[in-house]
């Protein structure tokens, strides 16, 4: 064929500029959607020849990737269909643009330019001042092709010296790309990141060994992929061994999962996967981004947010889906129906596997539940359908490590946890140690204490509370173990307003500074403490909600409020009040110790109150 020249088919001159405008942050994708189609005209070469379309011998089909450092050139061959010169022209050289002022204001909001536009070979002009592709096509009588570009829109096309069927496509790197990308070190580790389980042998270099103390190349092709791997198995061909070893191979550092998931599904769309339960460490301190996304086993991106729900992000593993729309550059994932349906699927699979192993393996279930709450508890909270579900398998935990479902939990504790209000009443600690004694007081009570130690507990009670009929939750130490659960209507002490002023003084006046104090009398009985500092249960549970961002930032940022509940029916009460003005050290010896009891004496306060202790008790 003679030579040619030519402008590729645009309405501007100004295609670079704006390729490379718009995906230089992802510049590194180039490697990925250069091997990408290498891959697929591979792909495409084998289903022709299944079909008995090409009717020749196809070789073992793979892509081969040759850096030479010297020549700051990057070369990646594949010997698959190849092209035609009317090949080149079409699929090459005409490219579906309008004007770059029009793209850019059409699709100025939105970073998905590449993959909408189909122009993945293009982005290998993000990196080079000159672009080369020599083709052979599969079809019989072809003539070998060679396409020259320097990155202006003009092109030379004319006779190729390749004699073999496929396609070479040669980077020639601009001086600050070659810095970047023109060594083997980066080169392995794009490939690496975005191609190691292409279904097509990709190759890199030669294989390397240790001899006579040194590094030598073999004749071995270094194959730098895995082009089976067992999310594209059924599910009946593997092991766990197989699962565990795929999770190390993609998470090395990490602790062995809990369990997993495995998706298959073809239809209304084609999804594969495995998800993992990772074991959480430290509940907040949780990896995210940890889902990776193929396309027919291609990486894209471990930003999987517009795919899953949120919660899910907590999970760790592979999902592979040809009908989910991405963006070339920044991997943006468009919220189109396919991908609604993908997320109620994946949410789905998780309700019935934990549902699953909930009833089939009960026990291993309560064993991992510490690990899981926080995941479950988050999913509850922010997905309704996913809710639903989990009301079925949820746990409840209490303070001697027994598990009980919502319904059996309900069932054990209505009989003695109902108020007089015939609401049942569900008690929870939220630190073991530090409300020890307010533990004892309700079980001996005969109360039953839940322990709700999970950083989502404030929010997930306050859910449970609307899911529930007639139910309520209150914090062990949110008050008095009588008043925890009245079952009658309370006698207060009869005082004067004058009175009740002058006791609210008296105490106030010992009580440490910068909180909130209600001084309320009570009469809990003469074996009862003298004085009891609670929590409202409102007002302690909105303040850890709006911490947790819960947007209750007026409750956020008000002062610590304690109720302060002094026993008038104890004696030394009794004492104190009688005698208002001699008992100085014995109002704040029965304060102290209702501040100690809570935590909340330190430093000068709690040397004053041992002195003071010694002093008393000599």
């Amino acid at each position: 064929m003679a030579n040619t020249k030519g402008q590729i088919g645009v309405t501007t001159e100004n295609i670079f500029p704006v390729i490379k405008q718009f995906l230089y942050s992802d510049h590194e994708i180039f490697l990925r959607e250069l091997v990408a189609n290498a891959v697929d005209a591979a792909q495409k070469l084998k289903a022709l020849a299944s079909t008995g379309t090409f009717k020749g011998e196809t070789g073992e089909l793979k892509v081969s990737i040759e850096l030479n450092e010297k020549k700051k050139t990057l070369a990646i061959t594949d010997n698959g269909i190849g092209m035609t010169a009317d090949e080149v022209d079409r699929y090459i050289n005409q490219i579906a643009f309008s004007s770059a002022g029009e793209f850019l204001e059409k699709y100025k909001d939105q970073t998905n330019i590449i993959g909408h536009f189909g122009l993945g070979f293009y982005s290998a002009f993000m990196v080079s001042k000159k672009v080369t592709i020599d083709t052979l096509s599969w079809q019989e009588g072809a003539e070998a092709v060679q396409w020259s570009c320097d990155g202006t829109p003009e092109f030379t096309m004319g006779k190729s010296k390749k004699d073999t069927r496929g396609t070479t496509v040669t980077l020639y790197f601009d001086d600050e790309s070659a810095e970047e990308f023109g060594t083997k070190g980066k080169i392995r580790s794009l490939l690496d990141k975005y191609c190691k389980f292409m279904p097509v042998p990709v190759v890199f270099g030669k294989k390397t060994e240790w001899k006579d103390g040194k590094s030598v190349e073999t004749d071995e092709d270094d194959v730098i992929n895995s082009i089976d791997p067992i999310w594209t198995k059924a599910p009946s061909e593997l092991k766990d061994e197989d699962y565990l070893n795929f999770y190390k191979a993609l998470y090395p550092m990490e602790e062995e999962p809990m369990f997993w998931i495995h998706l298959n599904v073809d239809y209304p769309f084609n999804l594969t996967g495995v998800l993992y339960f990772p074991k959480i460490k430290e509940r907040m301190a949780i990896d995210r981004n940890k889902i990776q996304l193929y396309c027919n086993q291609m990486f894209v991106t471990e930003h999987v947010d517009n795919i899953v729900p949120d919660f899910l992000t907590l999970l760790h593993g592979v999902i592979d889906s040809p009908d989910i729309p991405l963006n070339v550059s920044r991997s943006y994932l468009q919220s189109d129906s396919n991908v609604k349906k993908i997320s109620t699927y994946i949410t789905k699979k998780v309700a019935d596997r934990l549902e699953e192993i909930f009833k089939e393996q009960r026990p291993q279930f309560e064993q991992k539940w510490d690990n899981i709450k926080l995941f479950i508890e988050y999913g509850m909270l922010s997905d309704e359908k996913f809710c639903e579900r989990a009301m079925d398998f949820a746990l409840l935990k209490n303070t001697e490590g027994k598990f009980f479902s919502l319904e059996d939990y309900r069932k054990g504790i209505e009989g003695n946890q109902t108020d007089k209000d015939k609401k049942v009443v569900y008690l929870y600690a939220t630190d073991a140690d530090a409300q020890y004694s307010d533990i004892q007081a309700a079980k001996n009570q005969g109360y039953d204490v839940l322990l709700m130690d999970c950083e989502l507990d404030s929010h997930f009670v306050n859910m449970l509370e609307q899911k529930l009929k007639d139910a309520r939750f209150a914090r062990v130490d949110s008050d008095t173990p009588d008043n925890l659960i009245p079952k009658e209507e309370k006698v207060k002490p009869e005082m004067s307003d004058d009175d009740k002023k002058a006791l609210e003084e008296l105490f106030k006046g010992v009580l440490p500074e910068g909180n909130e104090y209600r001084v309320e009398p009570e009469n809990l009985g003469a074996e009862a403490a003298p004085v009891v500092l609670t929590q409202s249960e409102f007002m302690r549970r909105w303040r850890e909600m709006s911490a947790l961002g819960g947007g209750m930032n007026f409750y956020g940022s008000m002062p610590e409020s304690y109720d302060v509940k002094v026993n008038m029916e104890n004696p030394v009460i009794a004492k104190i009040w009688a005698d208002r003005e001699g008992t100085s050290d014995l109002l704040k010896q029965v304060v102290d110790l209702a501040l100690l009891g809570k935590g909340m004496l330190k430093g000068k306060a709690l040397a004053e109150f041992i002195q003071r202790s010694e002093k008393l008790l000599g």
